[in-house]
């Protein structure tokens, strides 16, 4: 069933590609401008007023493409880049050998710095510690010798251009951390007014119905036993509820966002259920579940087996012991897997019953539970002592199993 959802942006970082737009148009105005001052000293201009025709026409033309790191596509920053590096090597060519030496700025200027910038707010560090490392060889090879003053900038370039990347990765990491917290409150709200709903309505009803049918006795007091176990489950579910499974955009530059879902796509491979919740509806008056206060996280499709292998083990203790026997259900998630264990209170299991029944046909060990855990790369074992009740331990590995898993019969 598909899900509510509640969508809400978050993004610190586009105002830092705004700031980038607006960087690219003052530098190139920057550069040209410098041209024009120093147009008697460049040996070649017209070669230099071509380059800056271009570079003028790529800015402004490619402006759409620097709002956000949705169109800062790859294919773009590559040749955004080839546009700086051939500015700075295409300088010597044109500018006089003796204003190259004492200093002056190469045909792009601080222009190329917007290029590094844009590497580093759509990869990261790592994007920019390369963009920068090719600007920094191009400038190296334009002065033909690495000069204090070119040595100076190419550092303060790469410095700069390395901590502005890591600072957008850390923000990208803030924002999916906030988004999740947010996800949580609003899950915890609609919990809790649906628990208020829950309980003014129907589990006054239930409990009203319950004491009813106890006073009344007969089919009236089986009819009230009913709906004392569905009150127990439905309080268990209210009061556990779902915590939905944390979703970000997958454009960054939208920012992280904010999705209420019910529970998680279960064609989903990767989707992760909460086993608590699977287990929630075998809670009743018989059968006592204890669980950890947090979620228990596993692969979707192996919380659905688990939860059908205990599905199974207590149906044996209702076919074997009773339908009145009482069952505790533990959950235990441990590091590097999750163990839920199964007791009764029957007589005890005789040595040996279990291969019995197994050589006679009866496959439902064999088969909804062993069969379940060993397609899940996990382990199922049985405790039985005469007079004392069975314990069934059910144990699956945290790590998804390599191979589909088998449904059991």
């Amino acid at each position: 069933m598909p899900g509510r959802e509640r969508v809400m942006r978050m993004s610190v970082e586009q105002p830092l590609w705004r700031a980038l737009t607006a960087y690219r148009v003052l530098t190139m105005l920057y550069a040209i401008g410098f041209f024009a001052s120093a147009y008697d000293g460049f040996h070649r201009p017209w070669l230099a007023v071509g380059y800056l025709a271009v570079l003028a026409v790529w800015t402004l033309a490619t402006l759409p493409r620097v709002a956000g790191a949705a169109s800062c596509t790859k294919p773009f920053l590559a040749a955004d880049l080839t546009i700086a590096l051939t500015g700075i090597l295409l300088t010597p060519a044109t500018d006089a050998h003796a204003r190259i030496v004492d200093g002056g700025p190469t045909l792009p200027s601080i222009w190329t710095a917007g290029s590094v910038l844009a590497f580093a707010l759509k990869g990261g560090w790592r994007w920019a510690a390369l963009a920068s490392t090719l600007v920094a060889a191009a400038n190296l090879a334009e002065r033909g010798s690495p000069a204090r003053d070119t040595v100076h900038n190419v550092v303060l370039v790469w410095v700069a251009a390395i901590a502005i990347g890591y600072v957008v990765e850390v923000a990208r990491a803030s924002e999916r951390t906030l988004a999740r917290a947010l996800e949580i409150e609003a899950a915890t709200r609609e919990r809790e007014r649906l628990a208020r709903d829950i309980h003014d309505s129907v589990l006054q009803v239930l409990a009203m119905v319950q004491r009813r049918g106890a006073v009344l006795g007969g089919e009236a007091a089986d009819l009230g036993r009913l709906a004392g176990e569905q009150e127990i489950a439905l309080r268990t579910l209210v009061s556990g509820g779902l915590v939905p499974v944390s979703r970000v955009s997958e454009d960054a530059a939208e920012g992280a966002l904010v999705r209420v879902v019910e529970e998680p796509d279960p064609e989903v491979p990767d989707a992760v259920a909460d086993l608590r919740a699977l287990l929630a509806p075998h809670a009743c008056a018989r059968v006592h579940l204890a669980e950890p206060g947090a979620p228990v996280p596993l692969p979707a499709p192996a919380a659905r087996e688990l939860a059908a292998a205990v599905g199974a083990a207590l149906d044996n203790v209702r076919r074997h012991v009773g339908a009145d026997a009482r069952a505790w259900i533990l959950v235990e998630d441990e590091p590097d897997r999750v163990v839920v264990t199964v007791r009764d209170e029957g007589p005890g299991i005789p040595e040996g019953r279990l291969a019995e029944a197994e050589g006679e046909g009866r496959l439902g060990v064999a088969l909804s539970i062993r069969g379940r855990l060993r397609d899940l790369g996990g382990t199922a074992e049985w405790v039985s002592v005469a007079g004392q009740g069975t314990e069934v331990e059910l144990a699956v590995p945290k790590a998804a199993p390599t191979g589909p898993v088998r449904r059991g019969e």
